[in-house]
């Protein structure tokens, strides 16, 4: 069976992004004969000679009709070696919060570059959000090669720009790629107009990555989103039936394992594990399951059922970067909820430690967060919650700040001091 990769791609505006996955689409048959026969269609309306592939991705009409991405897609894909779930994230500079969104849950960041332009403003911001956000694997596709004439020279100074920007940013690991979406150039096929290029072509690329996170290795999160109680039930068997529903959020779970649970501190056994098809032995992340315990543990949404070997500790003091994703700025004070898992809490912003200059990959002194800023604060929370750093964990290490009175997201937070090292020096 072929393993899933999530995988998200980003792009300043106009880089090709959306013709890229439309190629990726096409080039590697994921694409239905009707869809493409209304590709054609729209292509010869507006007077294209060939099908325009960027409109497989652009499928909202509004998109279509500004030629624009403006929100996130996601599509499904699979090879013969790999199935694949594609976030396709805007580029636009005020729709930073929505790849924020995409990448969020991704394995692999495909960042697009237009190889005459080089590293952009835009650029910058994306492989900031993929370094704080922790993707694993971060391609830059560098497109549009067939318009410097298949030059290795100037790809190998794009490509240095790129590695230069990355490890600013903390990315050890970024790997380039030399492509023509719009030609098929190295996206699926390799290109026999780059032979200065020996590398494997963008999908031979993603085939190969490793998804995120191995159960085996990884702690047991359980955050807790339902607590299902015995009903009056006709049938003895579940008349006395307590179970805890939820999603396994890191790691994985057997019957027989020990769990304690937060923030009470509670300690039982895994007694049963049910799902919709009948019961299992052992769960893993990201499966949906309800767990049995032995002992009767007064436990509700928003607890957390961790591995008795491994308990996160509790806090109410949270320091960490925040992606602001509001068009209202965040000053020091500022009261706002905090969603941890399935937990959400009141608390209160204490300070503003500075903000990304995405520039000098360094962080300045600020007073404020504007939108799309990137910034590093400290919180103070109503109640305790098991965070983590998110350089351990990116599910308990994660947590979204959210309106008190419009109920909308203001940012994403990642718990930890990840932005302090690149602290501007003082004086």
């Amino acid at each position: 069976m072929s393993t899933l990769l999530r995988l998200a791609t980003a792009g300043s505006v106009d880089d090709g992004k959306s013709t890229l996955v439309g190629r990726l689409l096409f080039d590697s048959k994921s694409v239905l004969a009707d869809q493409f026969d209304s590709i054609e269609r729209v292509s010869r309306d507006r007077g294209l000679a060939t099908a325009d592939l960027a409109l497989l991705t652009d499928g909202l009409r509004s998109e279509r009709e500004q030629g624009i991405t403006i929100d996130v897609a996601y599509r499904y894909f699979a090879t013969a070696n790999r199935s694949f779930i594609l976030a396709d994230c805007p580029g636009h500079v005020q729709y930073t919060r929505n790849t924020v969104t995409g990448a969020s849950t991704a394995d692999v960041v495909v960042l697009l570059v237009d190889v005459r332009h080089g590293v952009q403003e835009q650029t910058r911001r994306h492989l900031a959000v993929a370094s704080l956000l922790r993707v694993p694997h971060v391609v830059v596709v560098v497109n549009k090669i067939d318009l410097v004439d298949f030059d290795g020279g100037v790809y190998a100074d794009v490509a240095e720009q790129v590695q230069q920007t990355a490890r600013g940013l903390g990315l050890a690991d970024v790997t380039t790629v030399p492509v023509s979406a719009l030609e098929g150039d190295n996206v699926v096929t390799a290109s026999a107009r780059t032979p200065w290029y020996d590398g494997p072509t963008l999908l031979e690329l993603l085939e190969t990555l490793s998804p995120v996170g191995d159960p085996d290795v990884e702690p047991l999160r359980f955050p807790v989103q339902l607590v299902i109680r015995p009903q009056s039930a006709a049938d003895d068997r579940f008349r006395d039936y307590r179970g805890y529903a939820g999603q396994v959020a890191s790691g994985s779970v057997r019957v027989g394992d020990p769990v304690t649970a937060l923030p009470s501190g509670r300690t039982s056994t895994v007694v049963g594990i049910d799902t919709a098809d009948g019961e299992l032995t052992e769960a893993f992340a990201p499966q949906s399951v309800t767990l049995r315990l032995a002992d009767d543990i007064d436990l509700a949404r928003g607890d957390l059922l961790a591995g008795s070997d491994d308990v996160p500790v509790a806090t109410q003091d949270v320091e960490g970067t925040l992606a602001w994703l509001s068009d209202a700025p965040l000053h020091p004070g500022a009261r706002v909820l905090v969603k941890h898992g399935t937990r959400t809490v009141q608390a209160i912003v204490r300070t503003i430690d500075g903000v990304l200059d995405l520039d000098a990959a360094a962080l300045v002194p600020a007073t404020s967060l504007g939108l799309n800023d990137i910034g590093h604060v400290t919180l103070r929370l109503a109640q305790a919650v098991p965070a983590e750093q998110y350089t351990r964990s990116r599910s308990t290490g994660a947590f979204l700040v959210v309106d008190p009175q419009e109920g909308h997201t203001l940012a994403a937070g990642m718990v930890g001091d990840a932005l302090l090292a690149h602290a501007a020096p003082v004086g």
